[in-house]
């Protein structure tokens, strides 16, 4: 048996590193499957942070926003908790050297985004922010002797005693190539390891991204909450890469526009805020004009113009990758799988049903969100529960030891990849049938389906965790009957205000579910 004093974080996106940073001095080991920076979701995120940082905005209306954002599930306490922590996150970035866009004052400069009644989204260099804080935190990180970190480690597994979360099961991951799993106990343990988008075939995701964390803890028998919920960005670049490269929203906020191959700017019929609607409104018309076949675009021509290198310098990269020129031609785009508002059930404080286990990040459900984010609030919902869990995870610890030694793992050959072509074919039916517009029909076929792959790729920790992630958004999709925010039924067009509530489920419920449809 292997034990450390270390508190244990999964995960080296911006919710585990900046609980890293909040439990110093206290020991901690941060497990990171790839270089850092280099992995996570939050190095991806273009948009920012959002924050009522203007002198005519409040919290209050910030908290609004989301709330009206959240299509009537959002934890209303929560909204208000963590908008009236925004702006000292802002400013703490900063102080630690985050180099937020500010104008000749010194004033933050602001992008408005969907569904924020104003200018509220504090960036970097138009779309950078997600780098940018990466890399003042990774440095911060480096530059803490408290913390350890753990490079091309992945976690596959809770250990329990007791019904007490007291370790992980960690496995080397290289060359495509997974070790023999070893087991590490530890005094808590967090988990901040991002979403599910990777478990679709279109997603904006980084490429190891596929619900394994939140699997994991289901399968130890963690609550999860509101799965069904998953968000689909309108405008992922249709350029037939995997993952589909981001056009921030942040772009439509400038004034680019959604035309068709006609030419025919449709969101102005779908909706009063047109491009600027929720973006599960703005997801489901694209996905339309596409099915249509009208190959919808991005327009930026006339917005943004010739200023895209310098304004959107990773947009334009991308394009550019692609052999585009978004000054002159507009961009196709697709609705593709963004970000996941379900997860693991949290408190306020992080923590989850199994005692000894904290939750942040993506792969957190905290109420926040409901069922469908705000614009730039998973950045902000990352720092403040990052904080927040830190803070009572170092309650709980005390005192606590002063230094605790370096682990030092011993990898053996001969772990369980993922067969690659069976993740595929869960990427694929998550699309097809667990998508944009779902069906009774969808989601049993997609359950049926998920049942199969699992049994024969049961050998793989890796690829169960994800099979039980798949699990809970197809039978919590499929319990909900009816369409609201980022759920939508072809079935049950209409929202149900009876179900105005946030939906939780365990993946034993799941599976039952499951095998009565077999």
């Amino acid at each position: 048996m292997i034990h450390t004093d270390r508190v244990i974080i999964v995960g080296a996106g911006l919710g585990g590193l900046y609980a890293a940073l909040m439990l110093a001095p206290h020991p901690v080991l941060v497990i990171s499957p790839e270089v850092l920076g280099e992995g996570a979701s939050s190095a991806w995120a273009q948009g920012g942070v959002a924050a009522a940082m203007a002198a005519h905005d409040s919290p209050e209306a910030h908290a609004s926003d989301t709330t009206r954002a959240g299509a009537g599930t959002v934890d209303t306490d929560v909204a208000q908790m963590v908008t009236q922590a925004a702006r000292a996150h802002i400013l703490d970035l900063a102080g630690r050297g985050t180099p937020f866009d500010r104008d000749a004052s010194g004033t933050f400069m602001l992008n408005h985004e969907a569904a924020h009644s104003t200018a509220r989204v504090v960036r970097v260099k138009g779309d950078q922010a997600g780098r940018k804080i990466m890399e003042t935190l990774i440095a911060a990180v480096r530059a803490t002797p408290s913390v350890q970190v753990l490079e091309g480690v992945a976690a596959q597994g809770l250990l329990t005693e007791a019904g007490r979360v007291c370790g992980v099961t960690l496995a080397r991951v290289a060359d495509g190539t997974v070790s023999r799993p070893v087991d590490l106990h530890a005094p808590a343990v967090l988990l901040a390891g991002g979403g599910s988008g990777g478990l679709y075939a279109l997603t904006t995701n980084p490429p190891r991204i596929r619900g394994q964390v939140m699997g994991l803890a289901a399968r130890a028998g963690a609550r999860m909450a509101d799965m069904e919920f998953v968000q689909f960005h309108p405008t992922a670049m249709d350029l037939g890469l995997d993952p589909a490269p981001l056009a921030t929203e942040a772009l439509r906020g400038e004034g680019a526009t959604l035309i068709n191959a006609d030419g025919q700017r449709f969101m102005l019929g779908e909706h009063p805020l047109a491009e600027l609607a929720p973006r599960d409104i703005v997801a489901r018309a694209v996905f339309a004009q596409a099915q249509a076949g009208k190959r919808p675009m991005l327009d930026m021509r006339q917005a943004i113009g010739a200023e895209m290198p310098q304004r959107f310098p990773a947009v334009f990269a991308a394009c550019q990758r692609a052999g585009l020129d978004p000054r002159a031609v507009p961009v196709p785009v697709a609705a593709a799988a963004h970000y996941h508002m379900g997860g693991v059930a949290t408190d306020s404080l992080g923590r989850s049903s199994l005692p000894g286990l904290w939750v942040c990040g993506e792969a957190a459900s905290t109420g926040l969100h409901g069922a469908n984010r705000l614009a730039s609030n998973g950045v902000l919902e990352a720092l403040v529960f990052a904080r927040h869990a830190a803070q009572d995870i170092a309650q709980g610890l005390g005192a606590g030891p002063a230094d605790a030694a370096l682990v030092a793992l011993q990898f053996t050959e001969g772990g369980v990849m993922p067969d690659s072509d069976a993740v595929m074919r869960l990427r694929q039916l998550m699309s097809a049938d667990v998508g944009v517009r779902r069906t009774a029909t969808t989601l049993e076929r997609a359950l049926r389906a998920i049942a199969g792959l699992e049994a024969e790729q049961g050998k793989s920790a890796d690829f169960c965790n994800m099979c039980a992630t798949a699990t809970l958004i197809a039978a919590s999709a499929f319990a909900r009957r009816e369409s609201r925010g980022a759920q939508w039924r072809d079935d049950y067009p209409q929202t149900d205000p009876a179900q105005a509530t946030r939906s939780f489920m365990t993946l034993a419920e799941a599976l039952k579910m499951r095998a009565a449809l077999m």
